[in-house]
């Protein structure tokens, strides 16, 4: 089982599911026993629900995406 610390520090991977199969359960696990840690998992993940609420209801407009799009990839975070 993983500690607190370690919790936290992936808390942001676990909740968009970009670790191992492994790792996920071992946090799954930890979060499913801590009352310590819950709490964070539980506003993070509320959090993450309501960002997405409010882009389906706020869309940017098409010319904002594409100018971003094209920023993202001059800076080289984006692909062609």
């Amino acid at each position: 089982m993983i500690d607190c610390q370690d919790a936290m520090r992936q808390l942001w991977d676990y909740l968009d599911e970009e670790l191992t199969e492994e790792r996920m359960a071992a946090i799954r696990e930890h979060l499913a026993v801590c009352q310590q840690c819950y709490p964070h998992y539980d506003f993070e993940q509320a959090f993450l629900k309501a960002i997405a609420a409010a882009r389906r209801e706020h869309r940017a407009p098409g010319a904002l995406r594409l100018r971003i799009r094209a920023a993202l990839r001059e800076a080289g975070m984006a692909e062609a």
